[in-house]
């Protein structure tokens, strides 16, 4: 059994499907954000094929109670021969916010990089996110660059 508020990162495993799917609702709830269950349901498959070029997921566990989600990309890059990491999500449920869940999978995601030899983490988030930003501006430096999408 886990200590009282002890911390784990750990990689998702088929059996997180619900505490997945209920954290990613959190986290496309927080960006008004709906999408169709086939997005669910190939999203998690995906995260767990651990095939070149898919992305990998984490889970942040608190006290043995899923809390926390990552998910990340290792890909190629033209800037470097090393390959680069990309975070594309980052939620933390809103009860545990300030108790290191963030960073501790922003930190995970850093080894995981490590590990696989890319040379870079990157991310983004949106500009209203300012609790975030809090924490992302202790672990990260801010880029000048600026988003944009296809029209």
């Amino acid at each position: 059994m886990a200590r009282p508020d002890e911390l784990l990162i750990r990689p998702l495993v088929a059996g997180d499907e619900a505490d997945w799917r209920r954290l990613w609702r959190g986290y496309l709830d927080y960006y008004e954000t709906e999408l169709p269950e086939e997005v669910y349901a190939t999203t998690f498959v995906r995260l767990l094929s651990g095939g070149k070029g898919e992305y990998r997921g984490l889970i942040a566990d608190l006290s043995g109670k899923p809390v926390g989600l990552a998910h990340y990309l290792v890909h190629r890059t033209c800037w470097s021969v090393n390959d680069t990491c990309y975070l594309q999500d980052l939620f933390a449920d809103p009860a545990v916010r300030g108790k290191g869940v963030g960073r501790a999978l922003i930190e995970a995601v850093y080894a995981a990089a490590d590990a696989e030899g890319a040379a870079s983490v990157y991310w983004m988030t949106q500009d209203f996110n300012t609790t975030a930003r809090r924490l992302y501006d202790r672990i990260g430096v801010k880029t000048p660059f600026i988003e944009y999408n296809r029209a």
